[in-house]
C-alpha cells in the first residue's frame, strides 16, 4: 500500500505526528542476528476467517517498561541504551465479524528478513516483538512480511497523539483521552479508539479500530471498553 493511500484512509493529514506520539529518540543497534524461530504455544494453532476489519494497537512505552529497566530480553526498549519512547507500535492485527480472529496463517513460520527488522525498530523496538507480530497476525494479511509492515508503520505515523508529558499531570479519564485523540485526528470518532489501562489504572495502550479500508470505525462490540468517566493516569518514566 502506498503512503498516501494510507494516510488518506485514517482520515489525517501528511503531517509529522507530535513527537510524543513516537520515539524521544532512537539509535540502532550496530549488529543484528535472526531469532532462534519461537516455539508456538498450544494456543498458537492456525485460523483461517474472513476478515473484517483490523485493529492498531499502540502500546505506552512508559508503563511498559517501568520495573523492566534491566531485563535483557527488553533492553531495547526498555534499558535507555538505544532510546527513549513514548508510543510505539504493538501490531496491526486482522479482526473477523466476531471475537474470533484469523492468526498463524502461515505454516511454517518464516522469519522476517533483517533488512525489515532494522526498518521497524524505531517504531516497534524488539526484535521478538516483530517476528510475533509477522508470524500471528500479519502473515494473514499478505505473504510479504516487507508490505505489512510498510503498511503498519505508515498507520502508525500518521496517527498525531496528544502531548502525553501535559495530559499525564492533569486529572483525566479514558473518554478525555478518546475526546483528545479524535480531536487530534479529523475523520476519527472517539467510538473509534479504545482504551486499555491495568488494573491500577496505569495506561497501557491505545487501540484503534479501522475498516476493511483502514479508515477508522467504531469498535465492535466485542471490543473491551470501560466506562468514559473511568479515571486514567499515565506514567512518564522520564
Amino acid at each position: 500500500m502506498r503512503r498516501a493511500v494510507a494516510l488518506i484512509a485514517l482520515g489525517v493529514a501528511a503531517a509529522p505526528a507530535p513527537l510524543l506520539a513516537q520515539a524521544y529518540q532512537c539509535r540502532m543497534p550496530e549488529k543484528l542476528a535472526l531469532l532462534p524461530q519461537e516455539k508456538r504455544g498450544r494456543d498458537a494453532v492456525k485460523r483461517v476467517v474472513p476478515v473484517a476489519g483490523y485493529t492498531l494497537a499502540l502500546s505506552w512505552s512508559p508503563e511498559f517498561c517501568r520495573g523492566r529497566e534491566e531485563d535483557r530480553g527488553q533492553a531495547l526498549q526498555c534499558s535507555r541504551r538505544f532510546g527513549e519512547f513514548g508510543f510505539v507500535l504493538h501490531g496491526l492485527w486482522p479482526e473477523g465479524k466476531t471475537a474470533v480472529y484469523p492468526q498463524y496463517c502461515a505454516t511454517p513460520p518464516s522469519p522476517v528478513p533483517l533488512s525489515v527488522v532494522r526498518q521497524n525498530l524505531c517504531a516497534m523496538p524488539s526484535q521478538r516483538l516483530i517476528q510475533h507480530q509477522w508470524d500471528k497476525h500479519g502473515s494473514c494479511m499478505t505473504r510479504d512480511p516487507a508490505r505489512y509492515f510498510q503498511t503498519a508503520r505508515q498507520l502508525y505515523q500518521s496517527v498525531k497523539l496528544p502531548d502525553m508529558e501535559r495530559l499525564s499531570r492533569r486529572p483525566l479519564t479514558q473518554g478525555m483521552l478518546r475526546r483528545e485523540i479524535a480531536r487530534l485526528n479529523p475523520g476519527m470518532p472517539a467510538s473509534a479508539i479504545a482504551i486499555r489501562a491495568n488494573g491500577r489504572g496505569w495506561l497501557q495502550e491505545v487501540r484503534l479500530c479501522l475498516g476493511m479500508e483502514y479508515r477508522p470505525r467504531a469498535c465492535p462490540a466485542h471490543v473491551r471498553q470501560q466506562r468514559g468517566d473511568t479515571p486514567l493516569k499515565i506514567w512518564r518514566g522520564l
